[in-house]
């Protein structure tokens, strides 16, 4: 297993990565973006771009706020994601600048590109594919489902995977149910898997906010439709 440090830039910052892979894998191999939450990159954006990294997948952690910045505090968190969020090309940029710097490796097959995100991440990566950014599929991992520009959903070209928690008060029912009657306006190919019984960050098992905890049920299950999707789309 390699992980190294990956600099790339977007139109207004440096940023840094970490790319993981496995040594021994040969060729041209799928490539997926992973967009941590709020937080920026930890221990649990690494841990999930390992595991993928054994199926054979090339990763990279993106930096979602410049020179690897990770929130001091949840207080600090929501202040930088507010800040990035408040700008939609700007985001959407950043998101863009990081499947960017995966394409451009080398054992990584273009024409094999997924992103993946958590809580903030998540909201990232479905984003990254309104603004019609050539991936074959996105995740969404309890992440926020409005958009500064909903009916963007149209531009998607790839398949999108939704993993959500039945109880998660950040990402209520009015705003699942506001998504799905965007999505079923487009001919996306989507899928919304709801959990019950899984708070926010059902995923991670360190979340003690209040409003996240871990469900392992749901981890599972959700982490199994994932590969699922990309047995479908590489």
């Amino acid at each position: 297993m390699q992980s190294r440090e990956l600099n790339y830039a977007d139109a207004a910052s440096s940023l840094s990565g970490v790319l993981v892979c496995d040594d021994h894998a040969g060729g041209a191999r799928p490539g997926i973006v992973v967009f941590p939450d709020a937080r920026g990159i930890g221990e649990h954006a690494i841990d999930v771009a390992k595991r993928l990294a054994r199926q054979g997948l090339v990763v990279l952690v993106a930096d979602l706020y410049g020179d690897g910045t990770r929130a001091r505090d949840m207080a600090h968190a929501m202040e930088l994601m507010m800040s990035l969020r408040s700008d939609v090309m700007r985001w959407r940029g950043r998101a863009q600048a990081a499947l960017d710097a995966l394409s451009r490796e080398e054992n990584v097959d273009h024409g094999r590109l997924a992103a993946i995100g958590y809580c903030f991440g998540g909201s990232t990566a479905l984003e990254l594919a309104r603004s019609g950014a050539a991936l074959a599929g996105v995740v969404s991992f309890h992440g926020g489902l409005s958009s500064p520009r909903p009916d963007d959903a149209r531009n998607i070209r790839g398949k999108v995977l939704v993993c959500h928690g039945a109880l998660d008060p950040l990402v209520p029912p009015t705003q699942v149910a506001a998504f799905e009657a965007q999505m079923s306006k487009t001919d996306v190919d989507w899928q919304l898997c709801v959990y019950g019984g899984a708070l926010h960050a059902f995923t991670n098992p360190t979340a003690n906010v209040e409003g996240m905890a871990y469900h392992a049920a749901a981890d599972r299950r959700s982490w199994q439709a994932m590969l699922a999707l990309f047995d479908e789309i590489f």
